[in-house]
């Protein structure tokens, strides 16, 4: 008999209350006391209209990283007390609070229920599959009956405004223009804070509804395209990276080094090419119809690339029409690793789902161009 995998409960946990558009900066500050020149074109492009920061408005962390993990994690279960039969976590984050211990060892170190296995899935979005993945295979090698998938994201942080100013005040001292590069300045109105969570069991849930794990799909293609996204590096001409290892303690902060970046010259001509390539290796693989699925959610950055994404799969006739998408990213904004979760925490509480509809997660990663496929079907 062939062994099954199957996500028992799903939740997300979003800090504070949210943050609309024209309350962004009062979050996160202006630099050099100005509104930024980008933030109206970014947020008319994106489509987000709120979004959740664990700050308060004079920049104070309201919660650590392996805390939103936590809470969302407690949220798994009725009584929000984690039982002692879970003996896998994996967790996965772009954004860790700190270089070491793991981000795993941090959230197990709050939950205080046993001794149990540990790992942890660092890079950017895809981090999530890949949580779930190693979490799906310890379940279904029979390694571990049931196991934690846990995905978080405290980005807010980083892109407040004093970690821009150095930068700003050095190049004006200098006699550069100290405006913020349109790649350091838009990702400041793109990334927002939460986490979400998914329970895997080798038994599906006595009443109520289960989602059957079919199958997990990952695909990089860094070996063919240089890096897109970074932190704590900066892109060489020959599109390798800097580490910021090689920079001297000023440099750090003078450059901006330790903020997110990213490389829209690169991202618009590659991001759906590839993600689309990969949803069709994915469906043929699998021998899957696309008239069969009755669910799709697409973790997009923003509804630019809803849209595009959209248009690309209608262009190779692949039947995943925009009528069968679910998306939360304009309530809740872009959670990177997290949002994946946090959709589906959605689509599962809105009552739709019915025995037997199959579910398209699609989740990219533009780091340096990865992309991963799961399918579920409701049982």
């Amino acid at each position: 008999m062939k062994a099954n995998v199957y996500i028992t409960s799903v939740s997300k946990f979003l800090p504070n209350q949210p943050v609309f558009n024209e309350d962004m900066e009062r979050y996160l500050g202006l630099i050099n006391s100005k509104p930024s020149r980008v933030r109206r074109i970014v947020l008319q492009q994106n489509g987000i209209k709120s979004r959740y920061y664990a700050l308060t408005e004079d920049q104070k962390i309201t919660h650590t990283n392996a805390e939103l993990a936590f809470l969302s994690i407690k949220k798994l279960f009725p009584d929000e007390i984690v039982p002692g039969d879970i003996d896998m976590m994996a967790c996965a984050t772009g954004n860790p609070d700190q270089l070491l211990p793991s981000h795993a060892s941090m959230v197990h170190g709050l939950m205080k229920n046993r001794p149990m296995e540990l790992y942890s899935a660092s890079g950017v979005c895809l981090s999530c599959l890949q949580a779930l993945k190693i979490s799906y295979l310890s379940v279904l090698s029979g390694t571990s009956p049931k196991a934690i998938c846990s995905t978080s994201e405290l980005a807010s942080p980083t892109l407040l405004s004093k970690n821009y100013e150095q930068e700003y005040e050095h190049c004006a001292n200098v006699g550069k223009d100290p405006y913020m590069a349109f790649e350091k300045d838009f990702l400041r109105f793109m990334l927002s804070d939460g986490a979400s969570a998914v329970l895997l069991s080798d038994q599906k849930n006595e009443t109520g509804w289960s989602l059957k794990i079919e199958w997990i799909e990952m695909t990089s293609y860094a070996n063919e395209l240089p890096t897109c996204m970074f932190m704590g590096a900066e892109l060489r001409e020959d599109g390798e990276l800097i580490s910021w290892k090689e920079f001297e303690s000023q440099e750090l902060i003078n450059r901006s080094v330790f903020t997110v970046k990213q490389d829209i010259r690169l991202l618009k001509p590659n991001i759906i090419r590839y993600w689309v390539d990969h949803i069709q290796l994915c469906l043929e693989k699998h021998r899957v119809n696309a008239s069969e699925i009755n669910y799709v959610i697409p973790h997009v950055s923003s509804m630019f690339f809803y849209g595009k994404l959209a248009e690309e799969i209608e262009a190779r006739n692949i039947d995943l029409g925009t009528q069968k998408w679910f998306t939360n990213l304009t309530e809740i904004g872009n959670i990177a690793s997290a949002s994946i979760f946090a959709a589906l925490d959605d689509l599962c509480q809105s009552g739709r789902l019915k025995p037997n509809d199959k579910i398209l997660l699609l989740v990219p990663e533009s780091g340096r161009f990865s992309y991963g496929t799961v399918l579920l079907t409701v049982v």
